[in-house]
């Protein structure tokens, strides 16, 4: 038996064949690089020289210990809003270290927080340190008292922070916000805070009370999507992740295009061209070419599906599903549905799944969030004269996308 196991060994298990010694694959040399999360190299980051150079001299004080503004970035899924301040907060940091000063950075993504608790324990544990003496638990205390252990962390342990809020929208309500702007002013601490929110939505700002908005200030930067060759050089500077001679000349060209043409999400494109790699690694196939990005269209799309829904309530997947088995039914999958009928399949896939369904008030709150996702589109429509008005939505995503998030989808008979 000793004997079999050593020439095994020595022969390589056939289940990890296409893995070299490294830890890289036949087609990639370093697939980090397309990971979503990954924050490439100053040099890597295309088009948003101006937003960098802008957020740097909002929150540039805090390198020397001296109050940050606070900023809001605007802009779509994919615009490179977290990117560019994951960035900045980077070379703070190191820019506050080589100056001896001891700056707090952390990011906070909102959708996943489950409200201002979460929220306040995340910071505080983020940019805790063995020899605050501050326990930061998971649970078990109030929301206050994790109020009180972050500003006791920022106190002994720090000269300024930089908080960034990802998603900001997410939160329930501007509690976060006010809290953390006037903790200073208020005498919590003597430590100033920088606020980096970040949202989807451009309208965010009116939803803050007055109070949050004097504290923040007015600076807000909006980012455009991106066209299609900041893209081709987005692709082009993550083209490394694949071995040499490994990626066909056109796939670059065609994944941009695609994405142009489709959203402008540079996520989505470098999501894309890692699909397309695994499609190739996965079946044995020594090249990656223009074909195998059709092939993996819907698997990028898939999971970019899931991204964007994330931070929602399970009934919005319910919505979700309830459109996406209307549109299944359809011959042209972009035809649209009154408000009434996606209600009437929605209370159907809650059956389906075991649970109560909400009231219509609430579903339509539903689809408006899902529209502003672009995950569908909503259209108004009058319906003649005495008939009023009502609203039409539409899914943006082709079912079998939809029905795909989910191992076993709520597919429901729409005809009983």
């Amino acid at each position: 038996m000793q004997e079999e196991s050593e020439e095994s060994i020595g022969g390589g298990d056939k289940l990890f064949q296409a893995v070299n010694d490294s830890g890289n694959t036949t087609i990639f040399a370093n697939r980090e690089l397309l990971n979503i999360d990954h924050i490439p190299d100053e040099n890597r980051i295309v088009g948003r020289d101006e937003h960098i150079q802008e957020l740097a001299n909002e929150v540039g004080p805090a390198v020397t210990g001296a109050p940050p503004n606070s900023v809001i970035l605007y802009g779509k899924t994919g615009s490179g809003k977290s990117l560019v301040a994951k960035h900045v907060m980077g070379r703070a940091r190191s820019e506050a270290q080589r100056r001896d000063t001891r700056l707090a950075t952390v990011t906070v993504d909102c959708a996943q927080a489950k409200g201002e608790a979460d929220t306040i324990q995340t910071i505080a544990d983020g940019i805790n340190t063995p020899e605050s003496g501050v326990k930061v638990p998971t649970r078990g205390i109030s929301t206050n008292e994790y109020y009180n252990r972050l500003w006791n962390i920022l106190d002994q342990e720090y000269d300024a922070a930089l908080i960034t809020l990802d998603e900001v929208d997410q939160l329930s309500d501007d509690n976060v916000l006010m809290l953390l702007s006037r903790a200073r002013e208020a005498g919590k601490i003597d430590v100033s805070i920088g606020i980096i929110s970040i949202s989807n939505k451009v309208n965010f700002r009116d939803q803050m009370t007055e109070r949050v908005k004097s504290s923040l200030g007015h600076n807000e930067f909006i980012f455009d999507p991106y066209d299609g060759e900041q893209l081709r050089q987005i692709l082009e500077n993550r083209s490394d992740a694949f071995k040499e001679g490994v990626l066909n000349s056109g796939v670059i060209p065609k994944t941009a295009a695609l994405a142009a043409q489709r959203h402008g999400d540079a996520r989505k494109a470098i999501r894309l061209l890692r699909h397309a790699g695994d499609y190739a690694k996965n079946n044995d196939i020594g090249e990656v070419k223009e074909i195998h990005l059709e092939l993996a269209q819907e698997q990028a799309e898939g999971e970019r599906l899931k991204e964007l829904i994330a931070g929602l309530p399970p009934h919005s997947k319910y919505v979700l599903y309830a459109l996406a088995n209307l549109t299944a039914k359809t011959e042209t999958n972009r035809a649209w549905f009154r408000t009434t009928l996606i209600y009437d399949i929605y209370k159907k896939v809650c059956d389906a799944v075991g649970t109560d369904h909400l009231s219509t008030d609430t579903i339509r709150s539903l689809l408006g969030e899902l529209a502003f996702l672009e995950v569908t589109e909503s259209n108004q429509e009058h319906g003649g004269m005495g008939k009023g008005t009502y609203k039409e939505h539409r899914l943006l995503w082709e079912p079998s996308v939809v029905f795909k998030m989910d191992p076993n989808p709520a597919q429901v008979d729409i005809d009983q």
